[in-house]
């Protein structure tokens, strides 16, 4: 962990967390709402992580780019940056589009599927800050 680039195992957190959450989600979904319902949160979870990863692999390219080519006057970002940068906005509406306009799965539990990855963020932040006072109390500090 001491060679990985700062934040490495909070992004790898949030990648399974909204996994998680999905899946928690959606079997509770299918316990009270039934099969369709958990199908929807599972969908809008999935789309959730796919969205996470294109964002994540987005900024790490950027920010590779920038680093690797400093100081030179124009700085080249790899295409796929920019379309997988992009392409998580076409995801997202696309996928509404079809939800709302002619899919068999209820919109609600899509969009409450979406937003598994906000929801694992916002886990792994108050883990990060309470191993973090956890760590400060063990060094003394």
């Amino acid at each position: 962990m001491a060679g990985e680039p700062f934040g490495t195992a909070a992004l790898r957190r949030i990648e399974w967390l909204t996994l998680a959450l999905g899946g928690a989600g959606a079997a509770w979904a299918g316990w009270r709402g039934g099969w369709r319902a958990s199908a929807a949160i599972a969908l809008g979870a999935a789309i959730s992580w796919i969205n996470f990863r294109w964002l994540k692999g987005s900024v790490q390219a950027f920010g590779a780019a920038a680093t690797a080519q400093a100081g030179s006057e124009k700085v080249r970002v790899p295409v796929l940056a920019y379309l997988k940068f992009f392409g998580r906005f076409a995801l997202l509406l696309g996928t509404l589009y079809v939800i709302l306009s002619r899919s068999w799965l209820p919109a609600v539990p899509v969009l409450e599927g979406i937003f598994a990855a906000p929801a694992a963020v916002v886990v792994a932040l108050v883990y990060e800050l309470v191993t973090s006072g956890m760590r400060q109390d063990a060094s003394g500090s």
